[in-house]
């Protein structure tokens, strides 16, 4: 007998034509570039939404402005209580000189006194020299002490009243600043009531010529 031997069937295979592989790599070329693409566009976006955002971060006319604001409204509470504890120490040291008295006061009474001599130099009455060269320098110190005693007063008072003008603080006004002010006036108030007893010789009346025997 004759055997027969099988024969495995070939398959055919399609051949790949030159065109189709060049089709081929053009389409990947495009999906590639459109990616790209995209990708690109992506990060465009991304970036110019940060650059945005820092833009609104940093706007001048917003955030910097109401921070400039805040500091000249701080500065401006700060100088000003600075300006009524000044002020304070200011009308305590002018109660101070008008209880004892200043250089001002001491130049006004040598000055009242010069007059007063020229005045007496031609024959003149004892009681005459004594209101002339001792009675008038007395009232000039006295009226200079007054004075001084006048514009503690005032600045006193003027520290006390400050907070009651202008726009309304969060802050109230420390309470040693009120203290001072009201040493201030108390001081101011005595000077003045002295320099007016002065003034008058309500304290201590002038001395009187002593009469001549006849």
């Amino acid at each position: 007998m004759n055997s027969t031997t099988p024969t495995t069937p070939t398959t055919p295979t399609d051949t790949v034509a030159e065109g189709d592989g060049e089709a081929n790599t053009a389409e990947n070329t495009t999906e590639k570039a459109v990616t790209d693409a995209a990708v690109t566009d992506a990060m465009t976006e991304g970036t110019a939404t940060r650059l945005d955002k820092a833009d609104q971060d940093l706007d001048p006319d917003q955030d910097l402005g109401d921070d400039l604001d805040l500091d000249d409204d701080e500065s401006h509470k700060e100088s000003s209580g600075l300006g009524t504890a000044a002020a304070a120490v200011v009308s305590v040291g002018l109660g101070i000189v008008s209880l004892s008295g200043a250089w001002s006061g001491r130049v006004a009474a040598e000055r009242e006194t010069l007059i007063g001599q020229f005045k007496t130099s031609s024959g003149a009455t004892a009681s005459q020299q004594i209101s002339e060269i001792y009675g008038d320098a007395w009232h000039a110190t006295a009226l200079v002490n007054g004075l001084f005693g006048l514009l503690a007063l005032l600045v006193g008072v003027y520290v006390l009243v400050r907070p009651a003008f202008g726009a309304p603080s969060a802050h109230p006004q420390p309470g040693w600043i009120r203290a001072v002010a009201k040493g201030g006036i108390a001081l101011g108030v005595l000077g003045v009531l002295i320099a007016v007893c002065m003034y008058f010789d309500l304290i201590v009346a002038l001395p009187t010529a002593p009469a001549t025997a006849g």
